[in-house]
C-alpha cells in the first residue's frame, strides 16, 4: 500500500522507516528540507518539501494512489486541515491524525478521523490504526506492549458469550458500552446488537483478535 505521511519529526521519521521496511511505499512531507535528516543515511523514501495541506504538494507525494494519509506534524491546526484535504478532496480511504490538545478531539470525531495522542509510542498506535481499521486505539501502556481498543461488536456475535473473543493472558474484554450505559462483563455475560467493547490486547495478540472477530462458516 502507498502511505503519505505529513511531518518528519521523531514520529513521522520512525513511522516512515518502519512502514518502508515492511514493504510499503511511503512518501513523507515536511515544510523544512532539513527535517529529512532524521531519516537514516541512504534511506530510500519519497521526500517532498512543502505544506501537507497544499494540494500540489500532496499530488507530488502521489496521494491520488494513497491508501492512507497520516498527519503527524507538530501543529494540531495543520494536522486537521491536511487530514480534511486528504479525506474530502482526495478521498483517501484511511486518514489518521496526531493531536496535542485533547480538547480538539471532538473536532476530529465529527469528521470521523481517528486520532492518536502525542506519546512516545505513537508510531506503534498509528500502525495498529492503519492495519486494524475496525478498532480504535484509545491508549497504549506498559511501554506500548498493551493496547486499549474500543471496537464495535460485529452483529454475528450477538447473543454470543463475551469470553468468545478473549484469550487468557492476551485478550480481555474489560467493559461493554450498551445503550448509553456500561458494565463490566462477568461469567455468562453475552453481547447484544450495537454493543461497543473495551478490550485490552497484548501487542502480539492483535492478529488473534482479528480471527476471533471474523465470522466462522456454519
Amino acid at each position: 500500500m502507498h502511505i503519505v505521511i505529513m511531518g518528519c519529526g521523531r514520529v513521522g521519521a520512525e513511522l516512515t522507516v518502519q512502514l518502508a521496511k515492511a514493504g510499503h511505499s511511503v512518501a513523507i512531507i515536511d515544510k523544512r528540507e532539513e527535517a529529512f535528516e532524521r531519516l537514516p543515511p541512504g534511506f530510500e523514501a519519497q521526500k517532498v518539501v512543502g505544506l501537507g495541506f497544499d494540494r500540489t504538494v500532496l499530488e507530488e507525494a502521489d496521494i491520488a494512489h494513497a491508501t492512507a494519509f497520516v498527519a503527524v506534524s507538530n501543529g494540531d491546526n495543520s494536522n486537521i486541515v491536511s487530514a480534511r484535504v486528504a479525506r474530502e478532496h482526495f478521498h483517501v480511504p484511511k486518514v489518521i491524525a496526531r493531536i496535542y490538545d485533547p480538547r480538539r478531539a471532538e473536532i476530529y470525531e465529527k469528521l470521523s478521523i481517528p486520532t492518536i495522542a502525542s506519546v512516545r509510542w505513537a508510531a506503534q498506535q498509528i500502525q495498529f490504526l492503519l492495519f486494524h481499521g475496525k478498532e480504535e486505539v484509545k491508549e497504549s501502556f506498559a511501554g506500548g506492549s498493551l493496547f486499549h481498543l474500543q471496537l464495535a461488536i460485529p452483529d454475528h456475535l450477538t447473543g454470543k458469550p463475551v469470553h468468545s473473543i478473549e484469550e487468557p493472558g492476551a485478550i480481555e474484554v474489560v467493559g461493554v458500552d450498551r445503550g448509553g450505559s456500561g458494565f463490566i462483563p462477568i461469567e455468562g455475560s453475552t453481547f447484544q446488537q450495537g454493543d461497543v467493547g473495551h478490550v485490552i490486547v497484548a501487542r502480539d495478540a492483535m492478529n488473534k483478535l482479528d480471527i476471533l472477530l471474523t465470522p466462522t462458516a456454519e
